[in-house]
């Protein structure tokens, strides 16, 4: 696989495009409050984008025979780990609830992605126990992704983070992927180790300098397996317990990595209004 960054305006432009990301979420997180829709956040969510010169990577993005998919952003709430639509739930967010928004923007040629869990009042320590698992295993993960390591160093990090440490479950089958002049290219980046010989072949890949992966542990806190209707978009977990969403963009370079999405860590993601 070549590499995605070849020189140092490629290094910036990525860049760019993936800090546009963290400014959304930033705006994101002082726009929240109890009561709203997941129409209106996806709604603000676009209008934020397109102020900020970009467009949403996910709106009308179709793989395979899925359907386009039909929001700006990718809005999962509570038992929903991955791909909620605006209009999969329909209810105002109220106290307890647990929001993952997924932000995809697309600007002047390169992509940023990247997704942070939010809580809407006082966290309960089983959902600060899982929002931290999430944080921390994404935080300790990144760190295996450097020269000398392949893939697979990052997958056994996490594992034994979130459920070596933390007793929560990875999401199976869903998992992390190269970005920048893409959304989605090689290599795929699983959360956990294979179980079987061959299940992840990329796993065995060197951390190439020049590399743009996609890093995101999704984690429930009842079951690793998912539920998911035919050619529909949300995925759930398969007992329908709680699921939390975290992902970073991160450059692999000549001496260690680089967070392109750095400064996400530091959103205000617990809604108190």
């Amino acid at each position: 696989m070549q590499a995605t960054v070849q020189t140092t305006q490629d290094h910036q432009a990525a860049y760019v495009a993936a800090q546009k990301v963290v400014e959304t979420h930033h705006a994101l997180a002082d726009f929240l409050a109890e009561g709203q829709t997941l129409a209106q956040i996806d709604r603000f969510v676009g209008e934020t984008i397109s102020r900020l010169g970009g467009t949403s990577c996910f709106f009308k993005y179709r793989p395979g025979r899925m359907p386009p998919f039909p929001s700006q952003s990718c809005l999962s709430v509570n038992d929903c780990v991955v791909h909620g639509t605006a209009g999969y739930l329909t209810r105002p967010l109220v106290a307890g609830d647990v929001l993952s928004v997924d932000i995809g923007i697309k600007y002047r040629g390169w992509f940023g992605d990247a997704a942070w869990t939010y809580v809407f009042g006082e966290m309960t320590d089983e959902i600060k126990r899982l929002t931290d698992s999430g944080k921390e295993s994404l935080a300790e993960g990144i760190k295996e992704l450097r020269p000398g390591n392949t893939y697979m160093a990052w997958a056994k990090r996490v594992q034994g983070i979130v459920e070596g440490e933390y007793g929560f479950h990875l999401i199976r089958g869903l998992g992390g992927h190269g970005c920048g002049r893409k959304l989605h290219s090689p290599p795929w980046i699983s959360n956990v180790v294979p179980s079987y010989p061959g299940e992840w072949p990329d796993g065995n890949l060197p951390c190439k300098p020049g590399t743009i992966v996609a890093v995101e542990p999704m984690i429930g806190v009842g079951t690793g397996m998912i539920e998911q209707a035919d050619k529909d978009w949300p995925i759930y977990t398969a007992d329908h317990s709680m699921s939390v969403h975290y992902e970073h963009d991160v450059l692999i370079t000549d001496d260690g990595q680089e967070v392109l999405t750095a400064g996400l860590e530091q959103v205000t993601d617990v809604i108190t209004r």
